[in-house]
């Protein structure tokens, strides 16, 4: 499956952002997906992942109740909405899919990834 993620930008603190990933490929449906994000020195971190249905989603500690993660079968695209955005926010935020994750919240739990959006919140 080939992902395209889109959407970051620039945004002041407290701020929101839409990102999307499109799927293309493969049944979109055969793959749980999810969102990391990548800050120079670190590892890529999990954000959010969502099931196969859409029915079961689950989200880093730092985000919950501000991120919310949905996937749209019918146009084949997963999307990170992100609100009270800030400046720990900014990083290149990748969507990743895997059919059977190994790891839900690791990065080598997931096959195939999107080429990263940047998102910077700016104080």
């Amino acid at each position: 499956v080939q992902l395209q993620a889109s959407g970051g930008g620039l945004v002041q603190a407290g701020g929101s952002l839409r990102l999307s990933c499109a799927a293309a490929g493969r049944t979109f449906v055969d793959y749980a997906m999810a969102w990391f994000r990548h800050t120079p020195g670190k590892e890529r971190e999990f954000e959010a992942s969502v099931s196969w249905s859409g029915i079961s989603t689950d989200y880093a500690d730092s985000v919950k109740g501000r991120f919310t993660i949905s996937r749209d079968s019918a146009k084949n695209t997963v999307s990170l909405q992100m609100n009270s955005l800030q400046p720990a926010d900014t990083a290149v935020y990748y969507c990743a899919a895997a059919e059977r994750p190994r790891r839900w919240h690791e990065e080598g739990g997931y096959d195939y990834w999107g080429q990263g959006t940047l998102v910077t919140v700016s104080s």
